[in-house]
């Protein structure tokens, strides 16, 4: 899996891959990623990748040839590094010159306050992908012309304005790396994550058995495995109505809830 970085600061993803559990996934390639540095690819003396707005207006616009060269740099990249394993598999006879279907089939994503939130889901189905191409915004935004040509998606964290779309691909790289094989300790962690099953996740507890006043809920003291499954599933189901109702309506019309999940939920009048 690969991610292609279009940014005008590479340096901030360089820490990034070297430190917690998603280390894993950089030091031993599951994802393998690559940062352009878009001011590489302006053509005058000042490596100038914004301009102006037509109309007027407070800001710079990032413009379009700066991009797209980027974007072309990284396509052919993946394309050449298509080829080599292909050559490398010894079938020689069906490398292209020409850019490759693989090489292609990685969607271009733009973060921006304009687009759909990103869902576990989306994450979860990039994580079982060939990677994408990641477009990072600066200034007022992107010429939209180089949106309507080359963006396949334009994602956004939520309804909130950032400085530029590095903290959005930083947070969707942290996402899809983290459910490659061999990442998490646990193979099963990820599998329990809220939103995994459509729900909020189960209140969690650990030592010391009693805080003050406090103590741990005592069905996950008994080592009944079945009755503790059942309360974790009733837990996650509260917290899901209380909190988050919206994802429960989802659960319901996607099927996602049993008779048992229901019944306990009829029982709390939800």
């Amino acid at each position: 899996m690969r991610f292609d970085v279009l940014t005008l600061f590479p340096e901030l993803f360089t820490p990034f891959t070297m430190v917690g559990v998603t280390r894993r996934a950089y030091a031993e390639r599951r994802v393998d990623l690559r940062c352009w540095q878009v001011r590489d690819f302006a053509q005058d003396a000042y490596r100038r990748v914004d301009d102006r707005p037509y109309g007027g207006g407070p800001g710079m616009v990032m413009m379009v040839q700066p991009l797209e060269r980027a974007l072309r740099a990284a396509l052919d990249d993946r394309h050449a590094e298509v080829m080599a394993r292909t050559v490398r598999a010894g079938n020689e006879e069906t490398a292209s010159t020409s850019p490759s279907t693989e090489s292609r089939r990685a969607p271009v994503i733009l973060f921006s306050p304009a687009g759909v939130s990103l869902t576990q889901r989306r994450v979860e189905q990039l994580a079982a992908g060939d990677g994408a191409v990641l477009v990072c915004g600066r200034y007022e935004g992107i010429d939209q012309r180089f949106i309507d040509r080359h963006v396949d998606e334009e994602i956004s964290l939520g309804d909130f304005v950032l400085s530029g779309g590095e903290l959005p691909a930083l947070a969707l790289l942290d996402a899809v790396a983290r459910l490659q094989p061999g990442v998490l300790n646990d193979a099963a962690s990820h599998q329990q994550d809220s939103h995994s099953d459509g729900l909020l996740d189960t209140p969690h507890y650990s030592r010391p058995e009693a805080l003050g006043d406090e103590s741990v809920p005592a069905v996950l003291l008994g080592g009944n495995h079945a009755e503790i499954a059942r309360w974790r599933r009733e837990r996650k189901l509260e917290l899901t109505a209380r909190r988050r109702p919206d994802l429960l309506a989802t659960a319901r019309a996607q099927g996602l809830l049993s008779k048992a999940d229901l019944t306990f939920l009829a029982s709390l009048g939800l």
